[in-house]
């Protein structure tokens, strides 16, 4: 995670880039930061941001919810700083997350990958890492459900992680399509 980045950043901005592509989140994650006046994105300071003005920084109306049931439970404990959720157990910290509204599993297995730095985390949902297995150990290159890759994973562990990355590197370099 950035230096100075806690959960409820990190958090927001996966809720703001959530299916949108990368150009058009930036934008509007940076009016939403705007909105703060360089002061720091907080739970109390989101919840005083009236709703019209962080929909017209671009949220949906979804999003807005998100965001703000995301604040509610950061301030009441539901959703802990980052160094408290450093002594959670993954299963604990996606129980915990994915009880706020527009937060999934597979929106917190990013966030174990990649702002905590875990090392055995499969997103066995995630199409990129289905589509990758799929090409590399079906011979029908089909896409497996889910549980065939957990698995499957079970022999990359405890670094299902390294698995992962390696599994969207290959369609990086040789394009959706296999």
């Amino acid at each position: 995670m950035p230096k100075g980045q806690d959960t409820f950043e990190s958090l927001v901005q996966s809720i703001v880039y959530q299916q949108l592509n990368g150009k058009a989140a930036a934008t509007i994650h940076g009016r939403v930061l705007a909105l703060f006046g360089g002061k720091p994105l907080t739970p109390k300071r989101l919840l005083k941001i009236p709703e019209a003005k962080l929909r017209g920084a671009g949220l949906s109306a979804n999003k807005y919810l998100a965001v703000r049931d995301l604040a509610e439970k950061t301030l009441s404990g539901v959703v802990k700083p980052r160094k408290e959720l450093e002594a959670l157990t993954d299963a604990e910290i996606i129980a915990r997350l994915t009880e706020v509204r527009g937060i999934g599993e597979w929106t917190v297995q990013m966030f174990l990958m990649f702002k905590l730095g875990r090392p055995d985390v499969l997103p066995s949902g995630d199409y990129g890492v289905r589509k990758a297995f799929g090409l590399l150990y079906r011979k029908n290159g089909k896409l497996p459900p889910p549980s065939v890759l957990e698995k499957h994973g079970k022999k990359w562990a405890p670094y299902r992680t390294v698995a992962s990355w390696y599994l969207w590197r290959r369609l990086d370099t040789v394009g959706q399509g296999g």
